[in-house]
């Protein structure tokens, strides 16, 4: 059923943004302009909370259409 694919979706998605967000702490260790990765680290944790909220909503979502079926 497509409804539980767009939660897998959602998952993966996420799965992603936080897999990116460990490559930019790791890449982030080795630049010296502190500021800069500070703002980096800032930025890229302001999007892995969006990512969550998009999760969790989505997730909500097919919670309540599986309940329906």
């Amino acid at each position: 059923n497509s409804v539980s694919d767009a939660g897998v979706g959602a998952l993966c998605a996420l799965a992603a943004v936080e897999g990116a967000f460990l490559n930019v702490k790791i890449n982030a260790a080795g630049i010296d302009d502190k500021i800069f990765t500070a703002n980096l680290i800032k930025t890229s944790e302001e999007i892995e909370l969006k990512a969550k909220d998009c999760r969790n909503e989505i997730i909500e979502t097919v919670e309540k259409k599986i309940k329906e079926l």
